[in-house]
This record gives structure tokens, sequence and C-alpha cells, in this order.
């Protein structure tokens, strides 16, 4: 990330200036604690009143979420580039979630479970606003334990706001994407698997791992897409997820030439939660 931007208070801003095209507020001073990333928040995340949030551009879309390029920032000074990754709402989501996810967890409002279920236009809306808070959990988890994630900023109805990975306004390449074959991969595997055993120390799995999801960032592995982080004890498939991530991984590095044996992975991280 950007180094520490450079603060300036909001009332020695000149009292007339206002969002321009493409900006708004920064969304900072409205969220409450329980809606911001764990502390210590890092030194370049921006608090200021006064701030500009700036869209840059559309980073990638998918079925049920787009992420878009932000930037924050006081007027005149250094501004920090985030992740806004906004669930869709009513009009333009179908969620295909399974809710094989979802076991081991509940919906506190139960009208707000049963138009889920049902899959109304107000339950997708829902759904939306509920799979941006299960990211921004899941996000917060992790960092905590030690995972590499983009640091979660905070959480405000269906936008996820996160630490951008990548250089300048280009965001890092998927592992997917990497040219290296065999032993060139060794480290990066490695990378994989201590990311797993972290998971795993903490209780959970990631549920849906893949090159497709760990972005690879000058050599530096880091996790994205967490909404549907799976509590391996609660989640009466818990330990399917987890060898399921496994498998996923294991076999695409081995495709590429670097061999490796996806059971005996498995059967340590198992070995790391009892």
């Amino acid at each position: 990330m950007s180094s520490a931007p450079f603060d300036v208070p909001s009332a020695i801003l000149p009292p007339d200036l206002e969002p321009g095209l493409d900006q708004r507020w920064s969304t900072w001073p409205a969220s409450p604690p329980t809606q911001r990333g764990p502390l210590p928040h890092p030194a370049w995340v921006i608090t200021a009143s006064g701030a500009f949030d700036t869209e840059l551009g559309v980073v990638k879309t998918g079925k049920e979420a787009d992420v878009h390029l932000i930037e924050r920032a006081v007027p005149g000074t250094r501004g920090v580039l985030l992740a806004a990754k906004r669930y869709r709402g009513a009009h333009h989501s179908d969620f295909h979630r399974s809710g094989s996810y979802e076991e081991g967890r509940s919906m506190r409002n139960t009208r707000d479970a049963r138009a889920v279920h049902r899959k109304t236009s107000y339950g997708r809306a829902v759904a939306a606003g509920h799979w941006a808070a299960s990211e921004f959990e899941a996000l917060c988890r992790a960092w905590c334990a030690g995972v590499p994630v983009p640091y979660p900023v905070q959480v405000s109805d269906t936008e996820v706001l996160m630490e951008f990975i990548g250089d300048g306004r280009t965001a890092a390449p998927r592992l997917a994407q990497s040219r290296r074959h065999g032993e060139e991969l060794r480290d990066a595997f490695d990378q994989v698997v201590a990311i797993l055993g972290a998971f795993a120390r903490a209780g959970f799995a990631h549920g849906d791992l893949s090159p497709y999801n760990l972005l690879d960032h000058h050599g530096r592995i880091v996790v994205i897409d967490l909404p549907q982080i799976v509590d391996v004890a609660a989640n009466p498939q818990g330990y399917d997820f987890l060898y399921r991530d496994v498998v996923n991984v294991s076999t695409w590095f081995a495709r590429r030439g670097l061999e490796n044996d996806p059971e005996e992975v498995f059967a340590d991280l198992v070995a790391m939660m009892w």
C-alpha cells in the first residue's frame, strides 16, 4: 500500500467544498466501530471527516459482486487506494451461494431469513447485505489470525472497503495467471499451505480456495473472496470443505509440474485443529 497520507483537519477546508463528479464524502465518520477494521488501524487508513471517496473504475466484475477502485483522500493531500467490493442488490443479483456454506450459522431476523429463502426482491437485498457483512467479518477474523488478506477497512450496507493489493491502479494478478512451472512454484505452494494452516489453527476453512482467489503480488500470496468462510467444527460439512480446498490447490500445482501430496497436507491440517 501507499505510505501514510498527509492529513488535513476538515475545519481548515474551504466551507463550500463539496464532492464533485464520481465522488462522495468518506463513509468512515458515519460507520460505527463494529463496522471498522481490527485495531490498531494501519497508519495508511484515512479517518478524516473531510475526506472524499473518488471512483476510479471497475477492477473486476462477478456474478454476485463487483470490485471498484476508489481513492480516499482529503482534498489537496496524498490519498490511498481502496478496493470497494459491492454486492448487488435486489434488482441485479441472483445469489447462488450454496446453503451448505451457511450450515452452522444463523440469521437472527426470521423475517429476513424467510425472505432470503424465498428469493424475493427484499430477500435478495438482504442477502447482498448479509454476504457483505459475512465477508467483512471473515476478513477481520483472517487478519487477526495472521492470514495474508487485504486489510478490511470497513463495511457499509452492501459494500466492503478493503486494502487494494496491486501496483498503482493495477491489481495484482491471480496465481492462476502465473507462468511459472515446477520448482519455480515451490515458494508459492509453501505459502498456500501456510495459509491453509493459519485458517485451520483458527478453526476455519476458506471453503472455495483456488488459484483464482489467490493473488500473487511480487511473490507474496494474498487470499481474497472470503464470504463463504466455513467454521469447520460448527458446519457438518466443515472437513469436506477443508479437504476440497486442499485438493483444489494441490491439483493446480500438480498440473503445473510441482509434485505434492494433498492427503499429507490435509492430515497435517486436521492435526492442527485438535
